[in-house]
């Protein structure tokens, strides 16, 4: 009899979130109040997992990743395991710290900028990963243009990351890909390179813009469409899913699109945006785990994204995946334009 495979391995970055809440973002050399501060989980797997564990999943769930010899690298492990996240392939280095990000949030808006101390996620490679042995049914990876040896091309126009996700795929998993929004000078290039082994990829509308060397706009959702059946054709094997924090789409190889606005929040709702992104990832992979029709699939994600806004840190605003479903339908979506 054949064990059908279940869980999600996250892989990636693995990062010590400060967060701080301050009164308003400052001109160069002028000053701003901190309001609070905390300690939070971050990093797109490092989220995700949280996340999914936070919407009581039902499925196992795995962290794969490196880790500094001190205080915030045990940390991350004590964390992970107090969530039932399996962390045998959590690593740890004494040849760099635990990777840090004080992510700076302004109350008034939400909106979040990050200082980045990139440490042993620098490190991270594919001997990190052991990938034969599992019945994971998907391998999660995140993030690209934040994970400097994975980065590198291994072989022309082949880079480690891509050669990480074509062995999961070989490993019998189904591959996700996540990047980062940055100016890395070779954006396009990385990002091509994974896309042919990425059976669901899933990043925002700037990430998207890089990678296919366009413009696109977070209220034009024909276009958003457009262009994700664009980087579905440039080698993608499922399905693509473009966000923005007005809503998001979908396309699939099997010739399905979906198109759904974000949740309409109420003022005052929104306690900060840092883990939005990697909390609509956990609701789609939830969904994909699950088989959801892409439709429900969308609708889920934008109800965990908003669900995770109530708290300023990543995860501490998650909630189990009935009442993030219930948020979306108590409040309303839409429209997919700015508001």
């Amino acid at each position: 009899m054949i064990t059908p495979r279940q869980g999600i391995l996250a892989a990636g970055n693995f990062i010590v979130d400060h967060v701080k809440v301050i009164e308003a973002w400052p001109q160069e050399q002028m000053l701003s109040n901190i309001l609070t501060e905390s300690q939070s989980n971050g990093g797109g797997p490092y989220n995700v997992l949280k996340d999914l564990a936070a919407m009581q999943a039902g499925f196992p769930l795995a962290a794969c990743g490196l880790v500094g010899d001190d205080g915030d690298g045990h940390w991350i492990r004590q964390d992970c395991a107090a969530h039932g996240i399996e962390v045998s392939q959590l690593h740890v280095t004494q040849a760099r710290p635990t990777s840090y990000t004080d992510a700076m949030t302004v109350r008034g808006t939400g909106r979040r900028t990050f200082f980045h101390q990139r440490g042993a996620n620098a490190l991270f490679g594919p001997e990190h990963c052991v990938l034969e042995g599992h019945q994971f049914r998907f391998f999660h990876l995140g993030y690209l243009m934040l994970l400097d040896r994975m980065d590198t091309f291994a072989s022309p126009g082949v880079t480690h990351a891509a050669r990480l996700l074509a062995a999961a795929r070989a490993a019998g998993m189904e591959t996700s890909l996540d990047m980062v929004s940055t100016e890395h000078p070779d954006f396009h290039a990385i990002a091509r390179s994974a896309m042919p082994f990425t059976d669901h990829l899933m990043i925002n509308e700037t990430e998207a813009s890089r990678v296919l060397q366009i413009h696109l706009a977070a209220d034009d959702a024909p276009a958003l469409l457009q262009a994700a059946g664009a980087l579905l054709a440039a080698g993608v094997r499922g399905s693509v899913t473009l966000h923005t924090e007005l809503g998001a789409v979908g396309v699939t190889a099997a010739g399905e699109c979906a198109v759904q606005a974000s949740v309409q929040l109420p003022g005052g709702f929104s306690k900060g945006a840092t883990g939005a992104g990697d909390a609509f990832a956990a609701g789609l992979l939830y969904g994909l785990h699950e088989s959801l029709p892409l439709k429900d699939r969308l609708r889920l994600a934008v109800c965990t994204a908003a669900c995770s806004l109530r708290d300023p840190t990543p995860s501490l605003g998650m909630r189990p995946v009935a009442e993030c479903v219930q948020l979306g339908e108590e409040c309303g979506f839409g429209p997919f334009r700015n508001r």
